[in-house]
């Protein structure tokens, strides 16, 4: 169930980006980048889950983790950069 749930809140990174591009409309746009931002953090607690139930090592975590935190900053200057220019 766990791994389940941690591909969904993953594909819907990309996938909400992709449907808040499509709207045409900035400020849909950036409501489905904050949408993509909050799945990560589901992400974030998943690994955190997966980690204290030895489903992943502290080592593999840590690699995840990064890669997850440098996609958290790129959301964030998106949203912030979308937010600018209203």
């Amino acid at each position: 169930g766990l791994t389940s749930q941690m591909r969904r809140a993953a594909v819907s990174i990309p996938a909400n980006l992709a449907e808040g591009y499509g709207r045409r409309h900035r400020g849909e746009y950036i409501q489905f980048v904050r949408i993509a931002f909050g799945s990560g953090t589901e992400l974030e607690t998943h690994l955190v889950i997966a980690q204290k139930i030895g489903f992943i090592t502290p080592t593999e975590a840590i690699k995840v983790e990064s890669l997850l935190n440098e996609v958290m900053r790129m959301l964030n200057r998106l949203s912030s950069s979308l937010v600018a220019k209203l």
